[in-house]
């Protein structure tokens, strides 16, 4: 008996053993279904394996817009693992070839099985055995396509010779690197690529690096190019195509050239010439020089973006890259100059610098934005591009003055977020907290510490808390404490500020446009005057409250219950700030007696509109306020006047009807001064920046219904007609001539919607098909919108400029949320791959002014919101409820009729 427990006892034990060394190894090799549940829904890829360098070999078929390609991708294996796993969309791989050579040996590894999750847009490589720890080469074979939604590979079209043609472009910000090859598509997996195309031999193939070797074969040719240094594959670039070019070296012996379409060579000579500038202003600036050995910049006839940094071969669209003397204007111009600033900018900010995850896509796109008004200032200082800036400050004030809004640093959790991001706040906000802690830190100390910076970080990545280190680090500032109040949270601040004797007493909310206060709080640098720039101060509030005793600053000249008081000078800080009754008084008096900086005027007027919007102030107020400004000559002033007073007529239509001519009258009586002023046509040796103000301020009476402005437009556009080069109609008020003439065309009368279609189809420049598709639906009547609006849709528009026509007159609003709802389906399948598709949401959603309208657009995108618009969606929703509670309040709003008369009539 005991012989039989003994045997017994022995199968026992083997068999407990025998399945403890199957679970282990079922746990040491999971099935394909368990490996890849582990990998599913991750917003980044596993760290088993980090590329080093890639070889890729492409060959595009521009007629069949088809490619196919390899990869060798040098892995270093730094975990013990069976899989690889790396990104790869919309293509199809040949499981056949796949192979992982390990560096030790020379065993040719083939996977035991190839997935592609394509929800999450990775490739799954399980092997048979774990692969040994150190260096092996992964190779790929690949077919693409090449796509119509610009981005990944795909094809843009362009005409030469009366022949429609295809070229082949690259865009892979943020995550399209994938739809071209297998990689591991992350900012942080820096690598160094070698680029092989095999193109028809008679095109012009770019890369990022110069060609190292062309070898050609008849009717094609294999161009070899230099190997990169290290960079993340987001800025990896092609193009093929055929183009003409102009070019020029810096000081220190940097090729750079402008490619574009063949016969518009004249036109790239202004980009050049400021790229070269600026390359060289950066070296010093940055302390760095640019760091590759050529920069190609190319006109790309199709192009979602303004534009891409790609590292040395950077791509624009047509309208931010070229400039033609006789047809483009001044706005056109200075566009130019800024976007070729911002994206040489980022050769340092990006490309040797790179952003660790897009967490931190603020680091790129912040700091490219405001470099770039560092660049255009230096190099045309007479265009006051500071003061400029102050538009793209409140772009980010207004998104950032929304509940729905995010934070600078904001978690992006998968891929499909990441174009949303690409928005105000990543660019107008991330360069407005930049500028002002520039200016509490002192320009000299920003500079020295900033190229500390990037030589510390060059060839690498970095997290924001790796910049406010070294800032912190240059100044002995507690810039860490102080910036991570506006990185980490939405949102800012509005500084209340009240007199009590000779004191100041200052508190601070969270601003919402909506009118309610959030609880978030801030660390804020304060800076004032009193009664003069001579009597300045600053300190840092960073409590609620706060007080500030004034006996010390002020002189006998200077008496605080009597002088103006001006907080944010210049508008260097991220808040808005609300003054009593009698401080408010007192600066309105300094505006109308020219007291006040170009810049505080500014903010002062867009100050009080944002509070009247949220209802913490009357619209009677803000009217008697812009009221003070009818002899305002400044061009950023008025042009955010002038804007005002559009968003405040539009409000003025839902809420009081029976008062809207009398509301056009008092706009136009802000800017009729300046139509004498400025004329229509340009006079000799006039600045830059009245030639900008021309165009604006006609454009404006043209909306507004002026009638002397509406014929001498229409007289004018005529003469246009007859002859294209006619001085007439200079390209600085071209605009305003085709809002003037929609503005008379309805059902009965289509003659000026022919006659700019007309032009839209005669003229080869993108600028002029930009000004006129974002004129067509300044119709007032709702059937020319309809028309207007589906021409956006055909084929004679390109898929990026139809966003252009979307703003559409206050009359053809509800023509508009119906064609998108009927369009909706086709909108989502041409647009829905990127982030025009927010543009189309935000356009026509955000101007409504009624709850009931509200509900109607939730109950619609109920089960039509993909990730991709959701945030847009409930800003833009959000928008609707801060509108219809504004017309509730001027509804309520007592002696509004009787001021608004007076205004008009001259009484106040």
């Amino acid at each position: 008996m005991w012989y039989c427990v003994e045997f017994v006892t022995v199968i026992t034990g083997l068999v407990i053993a025998l399945a403890s060394y199957f679970y282990m190894q079922s746990r040491r090799r999971p099935n394909l279904q368990q490996s890849m549940e582990q990998f599913k829904g991750q917003p980044r890829l596993p760290k088993f394996a980090v590329p080093k360098r890639y070889d890729i070999r492409l060959k595009p078929d521009l007629s069949a817009c088809k490619f196919s390609g390899s990869v060798a991708i040098e892995l270093n294996i730094v975990a013990d693992t069976r899989f690889i796993v790396l990104n790869a969309a919309e293509l199809s791989v040949d499981t056949t070839s796949v192979s992982f050579t390990h560096s030790s040996n020379s065993k040719v590894l083939r996977p035991s099985k190839v997935d592609v999750v394509e929800e999450d847009e990775i490739l799954v490589l399980e092997f048979a055995d774990t692969l040994l720890i150190g260096m092996g080469l992964l190779t790929i074979r690949f077919q693409g396509t090449l796509n119509d939604k610009m981005k990944g590979f795909y094809a843009s079209t362009y005409n030469h010779n009366g022949e429609k043609k295809n070229m082949a472009v690259t865009q892979f910000e943020p995550a399209d690197a994938r739809r071209c090859f297998p990689c591991w598509d992350e900012p942080a997996c820096k690598a160094m690529f070698k680029i092989t195309l095999d193109v028809p031999s008679k095109l012009v193939a770019l890369s990022n690096m110069p060609i190292i070797e062309e070898k050609v074969d008849g009717d094609l040719k294999t161009v070899s190019y230099q190997e990169s240094p290290l960079m993340s594959t987001y800025l990896v670039a092609i193009v093929v195509g055929l183009f003409d070019y102009v070019e020029h070296l810096t000081s220190y012996g940097v090729k750079v050239r402008v490619y574009c379409q063949v016969g518009k060579v004249n036109q790239a000579k202004f980009a050049l010439g400021v790229a070269v500038r600026t390359l060289e202003l950066y070296k010093d600036y940055f302390e760095v020089p640019y760091s590759l050995p050529k920069l190609d910049m190319v006109a790309i006839p199709d192009f979602a973006f303004g534009a891409m940094e790609n590292y040395g071969l950077v791509t624009f669209r047509e309208t931010a890259l070229l400039y033609d003397d006789q047809h483009s204007a001044a706005t056109n111009k200075q566009r130019v100059v800024i976007v070729v600033a911002h994206e040489l900018a980022h050769q340092w900010f990006g490309n040797l610098v790179t952003m660790e995850w897009w967490t931190h896509l603020w680091l790129n796109e912040g700091f490219a934005t405001w470099v770039s008004y560092l660049a255009a200032d230096n190099l045309f200082p007479e265009w006051k591009v500071w003061t400029q800036f102050l538009d793209d400050y409140t772009e980010g004030l207004r998104l950032d003055g929304l509940a729905e809004s995010h934070p600078i640093e904001v978690e992006i959790n998968h891929t499909r977020e990441i174009d949303e991001i690409f928005d105000a706040i990543s660019y107008k906000k991330g360069a407005s907290v930049i500028r002002m802690l520039q200016s509490y830190l002192g320009a000299e100390c920003f500079q020295r510490s900033l190229a500390s910076y990037i030589k510390k970080f060059a060839c690498s990545n970095a997290k924001t808390e790796d910049l406010w280190a070294a800032l912190e680090e240059g100044s002995d500032e507690p810039v860490n404490k102080l910036m991570n109040s506006w990185t980490r949270q939405k949102g800012y601040p509005v500084i209340t500020v009240e007199v009590k004797d000779q004191k100041l007493v200052f508190e601070q909310s969270q601003f919402l446009a909506s009118g309610s206060h959030g609880d978030g709080q801030w660390i804020v640098p304060i800076t004032l005057c009193c009664g003069s720039y001579d009597v300045c101060m600053n300190f840092l509030l960073e409590s609620k409250t706060g007080t500030l005793d004034m006996k010390e600053f002020l002189s006998d000249k200077s008496n605080l219950a009597s002088a103006w008081v001006k907080l944010n000078v210049n508008q260097t800080g991220f808040y808005r700030v609300k003054y009593d009754e009698d401080l408010a008084a007192r600066l309105q008096h300094a505006i109308e007696n020219k007291h006040l900086s170009a810049t505080d005027r500014y903010g002062i007027l867009d100050d009080s509109f944002a509070l009247c919007m949220a209802r913490q102030q009357s619209l009677n107020s803000l009217l008697t306020l812009m009221g003070a400004y009818r002899e305002e000559l400044e061009y950023t002033v008025l042009f955010n006047l002038i804007n005002i007073s559009y968003k405040v007529e539009r409000i003025a239509a839902d809420a009081t009807p029976e008062l809207l001519e009398y509301f056009k009258q008092f706009f136009i009586s802000l800017f009729l001064h300046l139509e004498d002023k400025l004329g229509w046509e340009p006079r000799t040796g006039e600045s830059h920046l009245d030639a900008m103000l021309r165009g604006e301020v006609l454009t404006a009476l043209a909306v507004f219904g002026h009638d002397l402005t509406l014929k001498e437009a229409i007289r004018r556009f005529h003469a246009f007609l007859d002859d294209r080069n006619t001085p007439v109609l200079h390209p600085d008020i071209r605009k305003a001539a085709y809002v003037a003439v929609m503005r008379e065309v309805s059902t009965s009368n289509r003659f000026g919607y022919e006659s700019l279609l007309r032009v839209y189809r005669e003229t080869d420049l993108s600028q002029e098909k930009t000004r006129v598709l974002s004129s067509l639906t300044s119709s007032p009547d709702p059937n020319i919108i309809l028309e207007a609006l589906n021409f956006l849709l055909s084929s004679e528009v390109r898929p990026q400029d139809a966003v252009l026509g979307l703003s559409v007159s206050r009359e053809g609003r509800e023509t508009a949320w119906t064609w998108l709802k009927d369009n909706w389906e086709h909108i989502s399948k041409i647009w829905g791959s990127g982030y025009l598709i927010t543009r189309f949401v935000n356009s026509i959603v955000s101007p409504f002014a009624s709850f009931e309208k509200a509900e109607e657009i939730e109950e619609f995108f109920a089960s039509r919101t993909k990730s991709k618009i959701s945030r847009t969606l409930k800003q833009s929703i959000e928008r609707v409820h801060i509108n219809a509670n504004w017309v509730q309040s001027v509804q309520n709003e007592e002696h509004l009729a009787k001021a608004l008369k007076g205004l008009v009539l001259g009484k106040v």
